[in-house]
């Protein structure tokens, strides 16, 4: 094996740890329109496409999605607004190898997409009546902006201390 892949182990492990690290953040959530934001998945969702690539990061956000829910510190709509963000900024990254775009895809795929795909989800499995088919786009936009942000700073500090380098080798 070359000494700059990382094995199965280390990616599990290090999917463990992000997923620990977005489920306690949710701790930290503001509710919004029966969706409770919380800006630490989606910096997540940003060290996962990074770190680890788009299926990964999909996967992450699954489990602390399913996590929130069985804690009850979560809603259904943690599925679509963190899956489909994880994806689009996972994606972007894999193709450009660029952290502004990757938060850019990330805060436009939760905010737009992932907003979007929330309404069925409050209306058919929630019980929810949401005012409109837009209506989790800006909450969603703003939880997701935040994060992204969060994730840009952080991941930027990381790079100049070649702390980055380290884990992703």
């Amino acid at each position: 094996m070359n000494q700059n892949e990382t094995t199965s182990t280390q990616k599990l492990a290090i999917a463990g740890v992000l997923t620990a690290a977005a489920v306690a953040g949710s701790l930290i959530s503001v509710p919004v329109a029966g969706s409770k934001c919380a800006p630490v998945q989606h910096m997540v969702n940003i060290f996962a496409a990074v770190i680890l690539g788009p299926w990964w990061g999909v996967g992450i956000a699954f489990c602390a999605s399913l996590i929130r829910n069985l804690l009850g510190i979560g809603s259904l709509l943690a599925f679509p607004g963190s899956m489909v963000g994880a994806l689009c900024c996972g994606l972007i990254f894999r193709f450009t190898g660029k952290l502004a775009p990757a938060c850019a895809a990330e805060a436009l795929g939760t905010g737009i997409l992932g907003g979007l795909a929330a309404y069925p989800v409050a209306k058919l499995l929630m019980g929810l009546a949401p005012a409109g088919f837009t209506v989790y786009m800006l909450p969603f936009f703003i939880s997701t902006f935040t994060g992204s942000v969060l994730a840009f700073v952080l991941l930027r500090v990381f790079e100049k201390g070649q702390i980055l380098h380290i884990v992703r080798r």
